[in-house]
């Protein structure tokens, strides 16, 4: 039999890098909202009591940029200048300027364009995924790393532990057997803390009210491995401990290094950006084709050039699947669009919804309603495919 570990990460909304991309995210949905047609390609980086938004705008909208990122911080948590930066106090720089011509000539006119004609907003390879080993059609070991970092933030905000601050990072390392995952081998936690708190409590209490409620009983066994900051010690973190930016936790965003994955980041860019919006269409093509029972896993791959619609590659490879080739892409082509703005058109992108992706995945999230992550689809796969 053969035996194999996979391991994922995943980070609160309070680590310095995710602050960045729920900064880039809060922009563009602050935009959206008053213009859906908006232009976005938005970054932001953060260091001890300062924050940098920058990035290329075109749009009608006005927004308050320093107010959007103030309100990010403190919804994280960032309210105390002991924390190494204060929501209310910090400084905040803007660097925003309009789209390059070069670009947007190759989108469509801006407002005006037709869905079947947007062009990519640039060149590149974009990657969805699905497997059927979990009820969100995730691979194990992001999906139970969101579980436990979702729950360490819970506790912090509820104060049922009152001592946590809001950096904080999971690691899930699964056993798999045969290419389905067994038991859980080892649980990592960094919990960034206040500095009066013993190490044997903060474990203590991060495995009995963080780790063991939201992991599966049944793979959780004698041998199972449990990490509570194995430093010792995480007082400092956040933008203090580690510089913040845009767009450094794509693993994270994504499937946990499991398949395989585009270069470009999500947040901070508008659905014309075809790594963000190619790569939920992919992620809705591929558990589409899961929830149909027509594979265990499937990977779509997709490639653009910047201001072609139709894409360059439709590559698609299932696992425990005896569906033909030739039926499979005809079927899919045949329910799926993969244009960009035909994306946008049938995922209902133009709308302030990115935000509440910037933290916590962007894929298999039970606890949002997001278009590409609806299995609608499955049904009319089935008919075309039996």
């Amino acid at each position: 039999m053969s035996r194999f570990f996979l391991t994922s990460e995943s980070v609160t909304e309070g680590h310095p890098d995710k602050l960045a991309d729920q900064i880039s995210d809060a922009v563009l949905d602050e935009i959206l909202s008053q213009d859906p047609y908006a232009r976005v390609a938005v970054e932001a980086l953060l260091t001890t009591g300062l924050v940098i938004v920058a990035g290329e705008v075109t749009t009608k909208a006005y927004v308050d940029v320093q107010s959007v990122a103030r309100k990010v911080l403190k919804n994280a948590g960032y309210t105390k200048s002991e924390y190494g930066i204060d929501s209310e106090s910090c400084g905040i720089l803007s660097s925003i300027h309009e789209q390059s011509p070069d670009i947007a000539q190759g989108v469509g006119k801006y407002g005006k364009e037709r869905p079947e004609d947007v062009g990519a907003g640039d060149q590149g390879m974009m990657f969805g995924y699905a497997t059927d080993e979990t009820a969100e059609l995730m691979p194990s070991p992001i999906a139970f790393a969101h579980r436990i970092t979702r729950k360490l933030a819970s506790v912090r905000k509820s104060g049922e532990i009152s001592y946590l601050r809001p950096d904080g990072k999971s690691q899930v390392t699964v056993e798999y057997e045969n290419g389905k995952p067994l038991r859980i081998d080892t649980v990592l936690v960094s919990a960034q803390h206040n500095p009066s708190i013993d190490a044997s409590r903060i474990k203590k209490d991060i495995i009995n009210k963080v780790i063991k409620p939201v992991l599966p009983k049944e793979m959780l066994d004698s041998k199972t491995k449990f990490l509570v900051n194995p430093t010792g010690r995480f007082v400092i973190g956040g933008p203090q401990g580690d510089t913040g930016l845009t767009g450094r936790k794509i693993i994270v965003d994504t499937y946990g290094g499991v398949g395989s994955h585009g270069g470009g980041a999500f947040s901070g860019k508008d659905a014309t950006k075809v790594d963000r919006s190619a790569s939920y269409m992919a992620r809705y093509v591929a558990k589409n084709i899961v929830a149909a029972g027509l594979a265990k896993k499937a990977e779509v791959k997709v490639a653009y050039a910047i201001g072609v619609p139709k894409p360059l590659m439709l590559h698609i490879d299932l696992v425990d699947s005896e569906i033909p080739t030739e039926a499979l892409y005809r079927a899919v082509n045949k329910i799926f669009d993969f244009r960009p703005g035909m994306i946008i058109k049938q995922l209902n992108l133009r709308r302030p919804i990115y935000r509440q992706t910037a933290a916590y995945g962007h894929f298999g999230r039970t606890d949002l309603d997001l278009p590409w992550e609806r299995t609608d689809k499955a049904t009319e796969l089935k008919k075309l495919l039996k």
